[in-house]
Formats: C-alpha cells, structure tokens, sequence
C-alpha cells in the first residue's frame, strides 16, 4: 500500500458542521418569535421604533454575515448599499409617489445589480484589500449623493423626508406598531430565505470558496460567479434594509450613510459571532443600545466608556455571541445528565 493510501485511511473523517448550527433550535426559535410578536402591545411607541430599528439593522448585519461568514469576502461598504436602497424608496415615495410596499423589492433588484456589477471588478482583489476597495465606496458614496444634478430627486445636502405609511384597513394600530410588524414579517422572510440559501447548493459553494478557493475551483465551482453573486444577494438584502430605514426614520440625508455605518455593521457582525445568523440581530442591539448606555455611564466620556465595553466583549467572548450560546448549550446538557 502507497503512502497517499496510508494517509488516506488513516486520516479521521472530517465531521460536517450540523445544519442546524447556523440556527437556533425550533422551540428557541418559536419563543422568541412569539416575544417578538407579543412586545409591542406592552411598551411605547418609543421602544417599538428602537425594536423597528433592531431588526432593520439586523437585516443590514445579517447581508454582511452571508457575504463575510459565508463567502469569506471583507466588506467595509455595507453603508453605501444601505444608502442605495434608502435613496430608492424615498425618492419613489417622495417624487413620484410609488406605495411604499412596491419601493422596497425595487430597492432589492437595484442593489443587488449595482453589488454584483461592483462584484466583478473586486474579483481581483481578496483580504485586505477587498476591504480598502469597498472602504472607498463607503466614504464615495455621501459625496455622490450631493452632486448636483442629482439634487432634483436626492435633494442634495438638505435629504428628503419620508412619509410614515399608516395601518392599512383601517386596522387599530399606530404608525409606529404597524412598521414594526410589516418589518417582522420581511425581517423573518429574508431570515429564512437566507437559511436555505447558505443550506442549498450555492450556500456550499460559497462556504468552499470562503475555507479554500484553489480547491472549490478545482472541484468544478464556478468561483467568479459565486463570489459576484454572494456579493449581490448581500447588496440586495442590505438595500432592503435602508428601504425600511428610510420608512422607519422618516429621513434620508447623505451625512446618515457615512463610514462610520458601515463600522457599526461590520461590529455587529463581529459580537454576533461571523457566520452565525441569529448573531446578527444580537449584534445590531448591540450597536443601538450600548452606545446609549455607554453615554449614560459618562456623557464626556461615553466614546471611552463604549471601547472599554468592546474591548472586554472581544477580550472575553472572542468570536461573539455564537460562542456564548455555545456554552450556554454545553452547560444545559451537562446539567441534564
């Protein structure tokens, strides 16, 4: 017997990540959808609008999750595809007054064009400089949106405002519970989508061209046209999630896309725990509430007080809320035997 044959019967079996590891359980999942369907008729509309926002920029976090923990692609862009797709649905809104429910698939479908045309040429780069090319379309994009010959539908620095939609028939809700709900519901559809898709063939691909893309293309996969699409699908769901931000704030301005978004995103995919999509939303409440607590700690200091906080939760919990909830299922079972 060669010594290929030797390695190849003695090496251990690699074991296959558990499908249901880029999920929670079913019981997990069905408590805290119903909690998720139950708050808004216990808190004001206050806390339903941070809620609304939770979800929408867990949404914009779980579009980098596909594209970072799925594809192994780094992206400092998030915000300009964010931009994109709010700037779409006011300006339909605004200017030629489309329904809001039509704006957001458009928003989709222009978003996940404009990331797989940007797809194409990133094919050449990888690392560190994926991430430089992608930071340069973040800092662009504040500035294209205040060109001139743009401001008749943008509205240049001013922004534009965004009416709130109210209930449809006649359904005794306020603005705010009603887009909290309609938010849910495309919140949980893409959830899913999203779920299937890293299961499905393509999700595969993307997971073998992120571990190792000399051997994914040598097994046949299609690497440019995965990396483009895992690009697009990506820009297509964060466009979606700027549609509803734009609904949600009742505001878009240019200086609201700005770097410092597409940080935030990437941070909250980071404490979510990269690859791990519920992470994703634990992440987005993390870059909405703790800076407000980090402020209430020390108004002249909350800058300070928030890189501690994060200096400690990467310190003691490195890959985020995944590994929490690792360990968390690990005492559970011992405490059962």
């Amino acid at each position: 017997m060669s010594a290929a044959e030797d390695l190849v019967t003695e090496a251990p079996a690699v074991e296959a990540v558990p499908k249901r590891a880029m999920t929670l359980g079913t019981g997990t999942s069905l408590v805290v959808l119903a909690a998720l369907l139950v708050m808004p008729l216990l808190v004001k509309n206050f806390i339903i609008f941070q809620m609304t926002m939770l979800l929408i920029y867990g949404l914009a976090v779980l579009a980098l999750n596909i594209l970072t923990g799925g594809s192994g692609q780094f992206s400092l862009g998030q915000s300009a595809f964010y931009a994109v797709g709010a700037y779409v649905s006011a300006v339909l809104m605004e200017q030629y007054n489309v329904n809001y429910v039509l704006t957001i698939p458009i928003s989709a479908v222009v978003c996940f064009a404009a990331g797989f045309l940007f797809g194409q040429p990133a094919l050449r780069l990888s690392g560190v400089y994926l991430a430089l090319a992608t930071f340069a379309l973040a800092t662009a994009m504040p500035q294209l949106l205040k060109l001139n010959f743009l401001e008749p539908w943008t509205g240049g620095v001013q922004g534009l405002v965004v009416t709130k939609p109210d209930a449809p028939f006649g359904l005794p809700m306020s603005q705010d519970m009603w887009l909290y709900y309609f938010t849910l519901a495309i919140t949980l559809a893409i959830y899913i989508f999203s779920i299937n898709l890293l299961r499905s063939r393509s999700g595969r691909a993307f997971m073998a061209i992120r571990d190792n893309e000399i051997a994914a293309s040598a097994m046949g996969i299609d690497v440019a046209l995965y990396k483009t699409l895992a690009f697009g699908v990506s820009a297509g769901i964060t466009g979606v999630a700027g549609s509803l931000g734009a609904i949600a704030v009742q505001f878009v301005a240019p200086d609201s896309y700005t770097i410092t978004l597409a940080i935030s995103l990437f941070l909250g995919m980071v404490v979510g725990g990269v690859g791990w999509l519920p992470g994703s939303f634990i992440g987005s409440a993390f870059i909405i509430f703790v800076p407000n607590i980090a402020e209430s700690v020390s108004k002249g200091l909350s800058g300070a007080v928030f890189g501690v906080l994060l200096f400690l939760i990467i310190f003691l919990v490195p890959h985020g809320a995944r590994q929490v909830a690792i360990l968390s299922q690990q005492l559970i079972a011992k405490s059962r035997r």
